[in-house]
C-alpha cells in the first residue's frame, strides 16, 4: 500500500468515526475500538475486497413468542440481559444503543415498547390530573 491510500483510509476512517460518534452516545474508553475497528475494516476491504468480520458476537433475532413474553404489565424484559425495566431508554443508553439500534439488533417491530404498560398508564394519569394536553389545564389546575 502506498502513502497516497495511507492517507485515504486514515482520511475515510476520520469521517466515519467523527459521523458515528456526532449521532450515537459512546463512551471514551471505548472509542480506540471503535477507530481500531473501523480501520481495520477499511483496511481489509483495501487489501482484499472484503469486509472484516465483526468482533460483535451474532446476536439471534428474537421470536415472535420471545417478543409477547418480553412485555409484562409491569416490565419490559430486555433482550439483552434479560433483566426487568420499566423502562428501557437508560439502560439502553448504558449499552450504547438507542431505540432503534435495538429494536433493529433483536429484530422487534417498529413498534415494540420501551416502556410498561403500566407505567405508561401511571404517567399518563399524572399528566391529566395536572391538565397537560387541555388549553389551560396548568393554569386550571393551579387555581
Amino acid at each position: 500500500m502506498d502513502h497516497a491510500e495511507t492517507i485515504d483510509l486514515h482520511e475515510l476512517t476520520t469521517g466515519i468515526v467523527c459521523a458515528y460518534v456526532s449521532n450515537n452516545p459512546l463512551p471514551a474508553d471505548r472509542l480506540p475500538g471503535l477507530i481500531q475497528a473501523v480501520a481495520g475494516g477499511l483496511q481489509a476491504l483495501s487489501t482484499s475486497g472484503e469486509a472484516a468480520t465483526a468482533s460483535e458476537p451474532a446476536v439471534e433475532l428474537a421470536t415472535a413468542a420471545q417478543i409477547r413474553k418480553s412485555i409484562t404489565p409491569d416490565a419490559l424484559i430486555s433482550f439483552i440481559d434479560g433483566k426487568p425495566y420499566k423502562t428501557l431508554k437508560r439502560h439502553l443508553t448504558k449499552h450504547g444503543l438507542d431505540p432503534y439500534g435495538y429494536r433493529a439488533r433483536y429484530g422487534l417491530p417498529a413498534d415494540y415498547p420501551m416502556t410498561c404498560p403500566s407505567y405508561s398508564a401511571q404517567r399518563s394519569e399524572l399528566a391529566k390530573a395536572i391538565g397537560l394536553g387541555s388549553p389551560g389545564g396548568m393554569r386550571q389546575a393551579a387555581e
